[in-house]
């Protein structure tokens, strides 16, 4: 192998071109679903007839707002996916390893899997598609930042220094499952049955609270044992910062889509808790919120595996060449 190819920056800089391009494709996917806009464009892969690409940028940009958001929803898809091919052919081009080309041949994967949801969505008008849809985007964007913390020069410059710290990578692994789990409930009340029962509904929001109130305490705690059992270890002590941050964050918009989505504190007395029921107001602050309230979601997601991926590396399953090998930055 060249020691020069497998050294180049190319992998990782395209790989945080992608980060950079799915985040704004989860902001805008979740307008979309804010703003009831998936049939916005009724047709499928093209727009009104037209190739995607193709479709005139006037017509788009001074449209109605549901098919501006639609139609903008797919053009950074296909951005995504250009720059996942780019990723791919950077990664034997450089001659990375084999895990880094196979992490890069899964987003590629994952970009194709959403964009075909994303159609079936359009083509067969079903909301259960659109809920399955909303699933996988956060894990595309989670698999991306993985990607990009593995191709980085700092990965292959880190060793297992401290064994025995493996217990810092379990709880971010189990933080990890327990936010995905917290995403899932958030997609259900997103995209509710047309057939479901209001007290299945609010069987759901009352999990979606609990589980929330159960990831803040496991955060901060995951936070609290990072900085006792890993002083001076900033690679893994700062995302875990960024974590409770986000967290916070997190908390204040749940409050806030509370009171823009469901009519809080009205609620409580059973009124307001309909299966389609989706948004009070469809006001520009209501829907950024209900949509910050959901990308933020996916950044925590991100955050928590960009923790377990460095904690792994330092103190717990020793990642190292020839494993979890990446290139440079």
């Amino acid at each position: 192998m060249s020691s020069s190819l497998s050294n180049s920056p190319l992998p990782h800089r395209l790989a945080v071109a992608l980060v950079c391009v799915v985040f704004p494709l989860i902001w805008v996917g979740g307008l979309v679903t804010t703003y009831d806009a998936g049939m916005a464009v009724p047709d499928w892969p093209g727009t009104y007839g037209y190739n995607l690409l193709l479709y005139p940028w006037t017509t788009w940009v001074a449209g109605p707002w549901d098919l501006f958001i639609e139609h903008g929803h797919r053009l950074l898809g296909a951005t995504a996916g250009l720059v996942a091919i780019g990723v791919v052919a950077a990664s034997y081009l450089t001659k990375q390893s084999a895990t880094t080309r196979y992490l890069a041949i899964g987003a590629l994967v994952l970009v194709i899997s959403q964009g075909a949801l994303g159609g079936a969505r359009v083509l067969l008008n079903a909301r259960q598609v659109a809920l399955i849809h909303g699933c996988v985007g956060p894990l595309f964007f989670m698999w991306c930042v993985a990607l990009a913390v593995v191709t980085s020069r700092r990965w292959n410059a880190e060793t297992k220094t401290q064994p025995g710290k493996d217990s810092l990578t379990r709880s971010s692994l189990s933080g990890l499952l327990l936010a995905y789990a917290q995403l899932v409930l958030g997609a259900h009340l997103r995209h509710p049955s047309d057939s479901g029962s209001s007290r299945m509904f609010q069987l759901v929001l009352l999990f979606h609270v609990v589980v929330a109130l159960a990831l803040v305490g496991h955060v901060v705690s995951l936070a609290i044992s990072t900085h006792s059992k890993a002083p001076g270890q900033t690679w893994v002590t700062r995302p875990s910062l960024a974590l409770v941050g986000l967290l916070l964050a997190q908390v204040g918009l749940g409050l806030a889509t509370l009171i823009v989505k469901y009519g809080w504190p009205a609620w409580l007395g059973g009124e307001l808790l309909n299966p389609s029921f989706t948004v009070t107001a469809k006001g520009f602050w209501s829907s950024m919120i209900v949509t910050a309230h959901v990308a933020n979601g996916s950044l925590i997601l991100a955050m928590l595996s960009v923790l377990w991926l460095r904690s792994a590396k330092l103190f717990g399953w020793g990642f190292g060449p020839g494993n979890l090998e990446g290139g440079a930055t």
